[in-house]
């Protein structure tokens, strides 16, 4: 889990330098992003075209933490990494938690906030799913070792309600307690990077992720499959992405032409072939 030093900043683990990208120029960024971790197989794309169109905009930081990480960050003015101070002054942040954009609003930090993405949950296992999971009650089993998203991923309260729609408070609490204290579920900081090392090492059976990162690990060559929740278990129906413009933006004009180009139908197709549902329909 992220420290909090005496400072009263928030301490980003040294193993997550993945997940800043283009560290060395930050301190003259054009524009600072930062966007919600499970994206993070389609950002290459999305400032390569975004670029393309807005040429002018050269230097660019973006982070592809866990949102929660990253509202923490914003909130506490900042972010240690390897003793360095982080910035907490992004221009855009984009969480899969409305409640995250409702605290940003109520501290005054944003003005509004929109809907841009959808996604849903899908079961990730090794190929030909040896432990034979079958559905989301299979995960209460004893023999059974589950990679789950800790409390820092926006996707820990759709999964939770998986659980619960699945098999009651009683799945839930089997899972995020009991086999919490019999080791067989073990919490992840940033999932898009470690439940998909884990299934790829065998150190566990089955890990709740977006189903875009199944596409993405099996396109990177790691040899594992979706597991379908089944009908009405995926949270397809409540699983929105939101992005929105921070008041203190440090560069607000560049702020605004990439808020229009992540709602533009451009950038939408970008993330429809990663795996995404997009907001516009062709």
């Amino acid at each position: 889990m992220p420290a909090v030093n005496i400072d009263g900043h928030i301490e980003i683990p040294p193993e997550r330098e993945d997940d800043l990208h283009n560290l060395e120029i930050m301190d003259k960024s054009q524009l600072v992003l930062f966007m919600a971790g499970n994206q993070f197989m389609a950002m290459e794309d999305l400032i390569r075209v975004f670029q393309e169109i807005h040429p002018e905009v050269r230097y660019i930081y973006y982070e592809t933490l866990p949102p929660g990480l990253e509202l923490k960050q914003i909130l506490a003015g900042g972010a240690l990494f390897k003793g360095r101070l982080i910035t907490g002054r992004p221009d855009i942040y984009t969480s899969v938690s409305e409640d995250a954009m409702k605290e940003l609003s109520d501290k005054g930090l944003i003005n509004e906030y929109h809907i841009y993405l959808h996604n849903r949950i899908v079961l990730m296992v090794p190929e030909g799913n040896p432990v034979w999971i079958k559905t989301v009650n299979d995960l209460a089993r004893n023999d059974v070792c589950i990679s789950q998203p800790g409390q820092m991923e926006n996707i820990t309260s759709y999964i939770l309600n998986m659980y619960e729609r699945a098999g009651g408070k009683e799945l839930v609490s089997r899972i995020m307690d009991e086999k919490r204290a019999e080791g067989t579920t073990i919490l992840t900081v940033v999932h898009h990077r470690e439940t998909p090392l884990r299934i790829k090492k065998r150190t566990v059976d089955v890990g709740p992720v977006w189903a875009t990162e199944v596409i993405f690990a099996q396109r990177d060559g790691i040899k594992c499959e979706a597991i379908e929740p089944g009908e009405g278990l995926d949270q397809h129906e409540k699983v929105n992405y939101y992005i929105t413009k921070l008041k203190v933006a440090p560069n607000p004009e560049n702020a605004e032409k990439f808020l229009t180009f992540i709602l533009s139908r451009e950038a939408q197709k970008i993330y429809e072939n990663y795996g995404f549902i997009p907001r516009l329909r062709n």
